[in-house]
C-alpha cells in the first residue's frame, strides 16, 4: 500500500517539481570500429534507397558519353575534337575526368561496381528468407476472424447431437474446406485449440509465394543483364567493311575498314575465314507496273556470298555447299557470328593515267548515296603520287557526283530518276595541291580537304571549266595535261557489319526472365484465407475469412465463393 505523509493523501515520494531535479547521465555511443564501420556501410549500399540513387546517378553519368565522342567507337572524333578544342581537351581528358573515355573510367565504373553490389546485397537476403518462407508452414490461424475482409460466419445449429457428433462435424468440415484449398493451390495446415472448452478447428491456408518468387527473378534478372553486358562488352568485338563485288572480306583485325572491341578481346581469337561477295542484287517496282508512286522503291535486297575456311572448304554456317545470301535482317552465322547486310550503293571503277598512258590508279571508289529513291551519290578519288603538272608533282583529288539514271532538269542541272543503271553518268570536278595526307590526323576516304587545294573544273572556277563528264567506257582528259580519267564500269557494294558477342544470348534471356517475373509479380496475388469451425452447446459455427498482401479487389468475391462451394460439398 502507498505511504501518505499530507493531508491531501498523496503518496510520500510524489514530486510537485519544486525539488531540484538530478541530471541524467549522458548517453555514450561505442567505438564502431573497422569491422562495425564496414557493417554500417554494407547496410547503406544494400538498401533499395541508395540501390535507386545509383541507377539515376548511372543513367546522369552516360550522358556524356552521348555528348562527346569516345575513343573505343570514335577515335577519329576524339582527335578532332582536340584540334578543335585545344584549351578545352587537356581538361576533359584528365584522368579523374576521363571524359572521351566516360564507360571506360574510374568513376562510372565505380558507380557501376557499386550499383552491382546493392543490388546482390538486396537480392541474396530476399532469396534466403523467401526460401525459408516456402519451406514454412502457413501462419496460425488468428483468433478474432471478424477483423478480416470478407468475413463470414454461418452458423449449423443441431442440440440433439452429442458433442462426438458436433466435434466429428467440426473435423468434417475443416477437412472438406482444406481439400478445396488445396485445389486452388494453396498451402494448408489444420490446426486445433482449446479456447475455454470451446474447441475450434481451422484451416489456415497460403497461396501467392508466385508473386515474392517473380519479383526476385526479375532482380535476379537485372542482375544478369547488368553481368552480361559487363562480359560483352570486355569480349565483345564489332568490325564494318565495305566490300564491292568481286572483293572479299577477310575476318581478320587489318583488313576492316572499322572496328571497335572490348579491353579483354583477342584478335587472335578470330576465326580465320574469307566471303566473297559474287553479286549484290536489288529488286526494284519497275515503271511497267503501273504504279507511278511506287517506281524506283526497293522490294528487297540479296547479297550472294561465298565463303572459304582456312583450309579453303566450305565455312561453318554456309548454306548450299559454300554458297549462301545475305538478306536485310536474314544475317549469316559464321562460327557463332552473324554477319549483317547494313548498306549499299555503287561503286563506279576508274582509271587515272598520266600524261605518258601510264596507270596511276585504278580502283572501284564507293559512292555515299544522298538520296535513297534515286541513288544520286557522292563519292572521292584521292590520287596522292605519279602526277605532274607543268612540269612539277602534285596531287589529285576528284570530288564525283554518280547518277544512275541521268535525268536533266529545265535549269540544265542533273539529277536521276531512277535508281538502277538504266542512264548512268559521272561528273567529276578537278582539284589539285596538297591533299592533307601527310599531316598525321587520320582522313576519311568519304570527304576531300580542299582547303590547301585549287579547283579546276566545275562550278566556281575561273573561266567557267565544265566539270567532267563520263559514262561507262568513256575516257576524258584531264586539265593542264595531266593525264586522262575513265570510267570502266560502275559495279555494286554491300557494307557489312560482323558482330561477335559472347554474351548476347544471356543479355537476351535475362531480359525475357526479368520481363516474365515483373508480369508475374504484378498477376499473381498474394493472400492468406482461413475456414474456423467452433463447436458449441448447441451446433457448430463455421467462419470464412481472409487477407491480402496489396491491393486485391477479388479478395472477398473469392471469400464468398469458397463458402458457397463448401457448403455445397458439406
Amino acid at each position: 500500500m502507498p505511504r501518505f505523509s499530507d493531508p491531501g493523501g498523496r503518496p510520500a515520494d510524489y514530486d510537485d517539481g519544486s525539488a531540484p531535479a538530478e541530471r541524467a547521465p549522458a548517453a555514450v555511443g561505442g567505438d564502431l570500429g573497422p569491422r562495425g564501420w564496414l557493417r554500417w556501410f554494407w547496410r547503406q549500399v544494400t538498401s533499395m534507397r541508395v540501390a535507386l540513387i545509383l541507377l539515376l546517378m548511372l543513367a546522369v553519368a552516360a550522358i556524356p558519353g552521348s555528348l562527346l565522342p569516345q575513343r573505343s567507337a570514335d577515335p577519329n572524333g576524339v582527335l578532332q575534337y582536340e584540334t578543335d578544342h585545344p584549351a578545352l581537351y587537356p581538361v576533359l581528358n584528365a584522368f579523374p575526368i576521363q571524359a572521351f573515355d566516360v564507360y571506360g573510367s574510374v568513376w562510372f565504373s565505380s558507380i557501376y561496381l557499386l550499383l552491382f553490389a546493392s543490388l546482390i546485397g538486396c537480392v541474396l537476403p530476399r532469396v534466403a528468407h523467401h526460401w525459408k518462407a516456402l519451406r514454412s508452414a502457413p501462419p496460425r490461424t488468428p483468433a478474432r476472424l471478424a477483423r478480416m475482409a470478407g468475413f463470414v460466419e454461418q452458423r449449423i445449429s443441431n442440440p440433439e447431437a452429442d458433442p462426438a457428433a458436433r466435434a466429428a462435424f467440426a473435423e468434417r468440415a475443416v477437412a472438406e474446406a482444406a481439400v478445396l484449398l488445396k485445389r486452388q493451390r494453396y498451402r494448408t495446415d489444420v490446426q486445433r485449440v482449446d479456447r475455454g472448452g470451446e474447441t475450434e478447428v481451422s484451416v489456415s491456408a497460403e497461396r501467392g509465394y508466385l508473386r515474392e518468387t517473380g519479383n526476385l527473378v526479375f532482380h535476379a534478372a537485372l542482375l544478369g543483364v547488368l553481368l552480361s553486358v559487363a562480359i560483352g562488352g570486355l569480349f565483345s568485338f564489332n568490325g564494318q567493311k565495305v566490300v564491292v563485288e568481286g572483293e572479299s572480306l577477310l575476318n581478320q583485325l587489318i583488313d576492316y575498314d572499322s572496328a571497335t572491341w572490348g579491353r579483354s578481346f583477342d584478335s587472335t581469337k578470330l576465326e580465320p575465314y574469307r566471303m566473297r561477295l559474287d553479286s549484290l542484287e536489288v529488286d526494284y517496282v519497275t515503271p511497267e507496273e503501273g504504279n507511278a508512286k511506287a517506281t524506283g522503291q526497293v522490294r528487297q535486297y540479296r547479297a550472294n556470298v561465298t565463303l572459304i575456311d582456312a583450309d579453303g572448304g566450305a565455312a561453318d554456317g554456309a548454306d548450299q555447299g559454300q554458297h549462301d545470301v545475305i538478306r536485310v535482317n536474314h544475317p549469316l552465322r559464321v562460327h557463332g557470328s552473324p554477319i549483317y547486310l547494313v548498306a549499299n550503293g555503287y561503286a563506279p571503277t576508274i582509271t587515272v593515267r598520266d600524261a605518258a598512258g601510264e596507270v596511276v590508279l585504278s580502283e572501284s571508289v564507293p559512292f555515299i548515296p544522298q538520296n535513297n529513291a534515286t541513288m544520286e551519290s557522292l563519292g572521292v578519288v584521292k590520287v596522292p603520287y605519279g602526277l605532274t603538272r607543268d612540269g612539277e608533282r602534285t596531287q589529285l583529288g576528284l570530288q564525283g557526283f554518280f547518277y544512275p539514271t541521268k535525268f536533266e532538269l529545265s535549269s540544265g542541272a542533273w539529277s536521276s530518276s531512277y535508281p538502277d543503271l538504266v542512264n548512268p553518268w559521272l561528273t567529276l570536278d578537278v582539284f589539285v595541291g596538297d591533299l592533307g595526307i601527310d599531316s598525321g590526323i587520320p582522313q576519311s576516304v568519304y570527304a576531300l580537304d580542299t582547303s590547301d587545294m585549287t579547283k579546276l573544273t566545275g562550278r566556281g572556277t575561273d573561266g567557267g571549266v565544265d566539270s567532267l563528264r563520263l559514262t561507262i567506257g568513256d575516257t576524258v582528259d584531264l586539265p593542264d595535261g595531266m593525264g586522262t580519267v575513265s570510267l570502266d564500269a560502275v559495279p555494286r557494294y554491300a557494307s557489312f557489319d560482323v558482330m561477335r558477342n559472347p554474351a548476347q544470348e544471356w543479355v537476351l534471356i535475362s531480359a525475357l526472365l526479368a520481363v516474365a517475373g515483373l508480369l508475374t509479380s504484378l498477376v499473381v496475388p498474394r493472400r492468406r484465407m482461413w475456414v474456423k469451425a467452433i463447436v458449441v452447446p448447441d451446433g457448430v459455427v463455421l467462419q470464412y475469412a481472409a487477407l491480402a498482401r496489396g491491393d486485391d479487389p477479388t479478395l472477398e468475391r473469392a471469400v464468398e465463393q469458397l463458402r458457397t462451394e463448401h457448403r455445397e460439398v458439406l
